[in-house]
């Protein structure tokens, strides 16, 4: 009786593990459907033991996505105003599938971070600029609230820039202003899942990190927008 049970523990973990790496793949194919990332990197874990009995009642105690290296542009196309994204990360807590037909869930809480290099902000800063300049970004004082500041500083258009950037981050929105640039303003919109919107911005040794929260979180193909 003893070696049965055993046995029948370790193949129940073992197909636990399976539904779990199956609905991670699902979950990733899924989220790269609802969030229109297509061309980035995702991964997605669920969290939690045992699996079976989460996903027979439709609850999951945490569901955490990762996107990497995607980008948004003010048109719908990479043309010169895209916005590189080193990484996006989100954790949902308390996870409830409303509907498998839809293809929803609500989750209680949603806190993540999305991330920004200076590198890709100067290669951004740079495009922005226009022909005949290299423009670089780098670390600065001054980040408050949902404003993060960085110093941008080179040349554009044949004349020297030291100048203070700001990247706002309100709502679902990103807004650039470089004082003393040839274009000195940009937006970008990142789909989140709804009920979500950024908190806080703040400049770091290697980037721009972006907090975001939300609460009562809806998921679900029909309430995502590009």
């Amino acid at each position: 009786m003893a070696i049965t049970f055993a046995v029948f523990a370790v193949l129940f973990t073992a197909a636990d593990r399976i539904a779990v790496h199956y609905a991670d793949q699902e979950a990733g194919r899924l989220a790269k459907d609802k969030y229109d990332f297509t061309n980035a990197a995702m991964d997605v874990s669920i969290e939690g033991f045992p699996f079976l009995t989460q996903a027979a009642d439709g609850t999951f105690d945490h569901v955490s996505l990762t996107a990497r290296k995607f980008y948004l542009s003010t048109t719908g196309n990479r043309q010169g105003d895209w916005l590189d994204i080193d990484r996006l990360h989100l954790d949902l807590q308390d996870v409830t599938v409303t509907s498998l037909t839809a293809r929803s869930a609500q989750a209680n809480l949603a806190t993540g971070t999305l991330t920004l290099t200076y590198k890709d902000l100067s290669d951004l800063v740079t495009r922005l600029a226009g022909r005949g300049g290299k423009l670089q970004a780098s670390p600065a004082d001054g980040s408050n609230g949902q404003a993060a500041q960085f110093k941008v500083t080179g040349t554009a258009e044949g004349t020297a820039l030291d100048s203070t950037a700001t990247l706002l981050a309100q709502g679902n929105e990103l807004s650039l202003t470089v004082p003393g640039a040839p274009r000195a303003t940009a937006a970008w919109k990142i789909t989140l899942p709804d009920n979500t919107g950024f908190t806080a911005a703040r400049s770091t040794p290697d980037g721009i990190e972006i907090t975001l929260t939300g609460h009562q979180v809806t998921l679900g193909t029909s309430r995502f927008s590009r």
